[in-house]
């Protein structure tokens, strides 16, 4: 029984990312490997996603989220941070790699910059486009609100709020919406209120909602469902913060 269920979930996945095109890019002289899914059935608008993946890179996830957002009428974009021969092995080297450029900020954004290239090259309107991310992707879409990149919109999903002290707040131009485990331990009180002083500051049109009993990384299923962990699966935040999501691209593009 437990064989054929397996089974079933391996066809479904399969059937979900079969519209999922593999996408080589580069960014300088690092070549990056990104996905593109393609609308059937696109919105009048030809309205984008861009989905900045959590520290591990591209996975089954963000690849089930392209696809969803691609049969709902929208160009996805899933995006290569990392690029050939940088992918981890292990937490340790993803939070390495994720370290490296949450430091080193303006190269994320050109990295997010380049994925959003594509995106538009893949039949999305550049001006009706919208960022998600996931945990670090989370804090790359925050970085392009920053970097003032022409978005209508971005959402944070479990993201990390924080960045240097010495940098400024600056105009904050597009929609935030930060959607946020209430109980997460890698997200401190400072960096929360550090972000909703830029977010103030920058007099920008933001949303930050809690999600009870949920830690970070509340959307991934591979997280487990171990809150002591501190990253935890929490399927009550999942479709929560998916029906928040909703409603702000309804917001945008209705």
């Amino acid at each position: 029984m437990k064989t054929k269920i397996m089974l079933v979930l391996a066809i479904v996945t399969l059937q979900a990312n079969a519209q999922l095109k593999p996408v080589s890019y580069t960014e300088g002289k690092q070549k990056l490997n990104g996905f593109a899914a393609i609308p059937v059935k696109p919105l009048k608008q030809k309205p984008g996603v861009l989905i900045l993946p959590a520290w591990f890179g591209i996975n089954d996830h963000t690849k089930e989220v392209a696809a969803k957002l691609s049969k709902l009428g929208y160009h996805a974009f899933i995006a290569d941070i990392y690029g050939e021969g940088n992918y981890p092995a292990n937490a340790q080297d993803a939070g390495k790699q994720a370290g490296y450029y949450k430091t080193n900020y303006e190269a994320y954004q050109k990295r997010i910059a380049a994925a959003l290239e594509q995106l538009i090259k893949s039949g999305a309107d550049a001006n009706n486009i919208v960022m998600i991310g996931y945990c670090f992707g989370g804090t790359g879409v925050l970085e392009a609100a920053r970097a003032d990149m022409n978005v209508k919109g971005v959402v944070s999903f479990h993201g990390g709020l924080g960045k240097d002290a010495a940098r400024k707040n600056n105009a904050i131009k597009t929609k935030v919406l930060v959607l946020h485990g209430a109980d997460d331990p890698y997200v401190p009180q400072k960096d929360i209120e550090a972000f909703q002083k830029e977010m103030k500051d920058g007099n920008a049109d933001w949303q930050m909602v809690y999600y009870s009993n949920a830690v970070h990384a509340f959307t991934e299923k591979e997280a487990g469902s171990d809150n002591a962990k501190g990253a935890a699966y929490n399927e009550k935040a999942d479709k929560r913060s998916w029906s928040h999501f909703m409603v702000f691209l309804t917001e945008l593009f209705q």
